[in-house]
């Protein structure tokens, strides 16, 4: 499914893409409003923050209502019910209040698609290269020269994680948040054991590079399939 996010908080959306991208949706973002109905017809979704810099959010909704029929949730941490109101009247399909729930939102855009009668096609593969080292996020399938790497459940959302932030560092406390719902000291050893594990069973030390402090990113060149 395509997505299109209209977002302009760099945090918001550094933690966002990743985390929708390893549940399969191929994310596009804008982070303000100009552009946005030049690609309404590129998309399946669009995930629409009010508070942008250049046009308040409602009325971007009223503008791609008129031209498109995509499907858009608004996703905004204005929350009282007259904003609610004033956001579904123009045309919004949901509306999400920050902060939420991953999961939720993603309950939100397919039942989106389900109420517009549009059946969702199996999510594109969305495949990230490094070298001879493939990382499909959507099959859950890991290749090293053409070989599959066996990994753990928690190995792989770690190394997802990673590989979705596409070369931007991706923080120690996300990937603590997102594979184990915590930031503890243990929790901060397991994640530390876990990126030795993948180091070696990737047989490609360099592939995960640590930003001391900070957390992990790709080393060398990504490529998206």
């Amino acid at each position: 499914m395509r997505v299109l996010l209209v977002e302009d908080d760099d945090r918001v959306a550094g933690a966002l893409i990743p985390a929708l991208t390893r549940r399969g949706l191929a994310i596009a973002r804008l982070a303000s409003g100009a552009g946005v109905l030049d690609r309404v017809h590129e998309v399946d979704v669009i995930l629409l923050d009010l508070g942008l810099p250049d046009i308040d959010g409602v009325t971007l909704c009223r503008q791609i209502r008129a031209v498109s029929d995509v499907a858009i949730i608004v996703v905004s941490a204005r929350g009282e019910v007259d904003d609610r109101i004033q956001g579904l009247r123009a045309g919004a399909d949901d509306y999400l209040v920050k902060p939420y729930d991953v999961e939720e939102l993603m309950a939100r855009v397919e039942a989106v698609r389900r109420r517009r009668g549009e059946h969702t096609a199996p999510a594109e593969p969305v495949v990230i290269r490094v070298g001879d080292v493939s990382v499909d996020l959507s099959r859950h399938e890991v290749l090293v020269g053409g070989q599959a790497i066996a990994l753990s459940r928690k190995e792989f959302q770690v190394l997802a994680l990673v590989a979705g932030a596409r070369g931007n560092v991706c923080s120690r406390e996300h990937v603590l948040t997102e594979v184990w719902g915590h930031r503890g000291p243990a929790e901060s050893r397991s994640l530390d054991v876990h990126v030795a594990t993948l180091r070696t069973k990737l047989g490609r030390p360099a592939l995960i590079e640590t930003v001391r402090g900070v957390g992990y990113r790709l080393g060398g060149q990504a490529a998206r399939s």
